[in-house]
């Protein structure tokens, strides 16, 4: 029966003051294989928080296939899933992102919907409440994404070869709890000074001006906020940027951060981990390239 697997990579958001409107693909991947059955809904998962994905309609993958099979009005007789997991859950590394544009992508290609890439991203945005990741994800590289309720615009922006490091630390954040620790207003001064640094965010990373990053992110809508639900973040930033980074941020809403660094990759991994260690967090670290290839699909007929 007809098969089709898909790659989608992790993503890294916000990149400092771009709240919601910059996006960076990183090469970490999930694998997606969804199946055409003779009838009804299996669910099969590995790697990164397997025991954790659901086995019914309530998974993830089955509702992003199941909004595409809606759209379009055409379905399989039956679906088999099967995920393996590359992304960490709940890491501020896109993963349900990456979850959500897999299942759509795969579902699109499964039954030949025909959906665009815009059309894809305006389901994943619907499912995801914000399209940042999901832009990442879908197109790869570093994106622009400008949404309101009724029209998301993307643009992806070429840029020359970067690595970064992810500290991931052992605590529990979500994605709702990061965003419930957000003023319902700010300042004007503040969203004057988000404006122009995402600008100049966007003109370093495209120009591989690295001292300009240095200087370009920093934000004052959500890190001062956020940044007090994750225990040791001053000194990981601190220990970071003395082990050679040229700069720290959120990785989306948390709870890892993301350094900025042209040498050096592994001293700052390393430092970062030291950091949390010291603040009595355990902690992981990934030393992760930036990934110009965004889902990639793999169709095969056979059974």
């Amino acid at each position: 029966m007809h098969k089709v697997t898909v790659s989608v990579p992790a993503s890294t958001a916000n990149l400092g003051a771009g709240f919601d409107c910059l996006g960076l693909a990183l090469q970490l991947r999930n694998t997606i294989e969804l199946q055409e059955i003779t009838h009804g809904l299996e669910i099969q998962a590995r790697g990164e928080g397997a025991e954790y994905v659901p086995r019914t309609e309530r998974n993830l993958i089955a509702r992003a296939a199941e909004k595409v099979f809606a759209t379009v009005g055409r379905r399989p007789t039956g679906l088999r899933i099967y995920a393996v997991n590359g992304i960490p859950l709940s890491s501020g590394m896109g993963s349900s992102a990456a979850t959500v544009v897999g299942g759509l992508v795969a579902a699109n290609a499964l039954v030949e919907g025909g959906l665009t890439e815009a059309q894809l991203l305006h389901l994943a945005h619907e499912m995801e409440g914000h399209p940042d990741n999901a832009a990442a994800a879908l197109y790869g590289g570093l994106v622009l994404i400008s949404a309101s309720d009724d029209q998301t615009l993307v643009k992806s922006v070429p840029m020359p070869p970067l690595t970064v490091v992810i500290a991931l630390p052992q605590v529990r954040l979500s994605t709702a709890e990061a965003r419930a620790a957000l003023p319902a207003q700010v300042p004007l001064k503040d969203a004057v000074f988000n404006i122009g640094r995402a600008l100049f965010a966007v003109q370093a990373l495209t120009t591989g001006d690295a001292q300009l990053l240095r200087w370009a992110i920093a934000d004052r809508l959500h890190q001062p906020y956020r940044k007090r639900l994750i225990p040791g973040y001053e000194a990981v930033e601190t220990s970071a940027r003395a082990a050679g980074a040229l700069a720290v941020a959120l990785s989306g809403a948390g709870p890892s951060l993301i350094a900025f660094a042209t040498e050096r990759h592994a001293e700052i991994a390393q430092a970062m981990q030291a950091a949390f260690k010291e603040s009595g967090v355990a902690s992981r670290t990934f030393v992760l390239p930036v990934d110009p290839q965004g889902v990639q699909v793999i169709t095969d007929a056979s059974a």
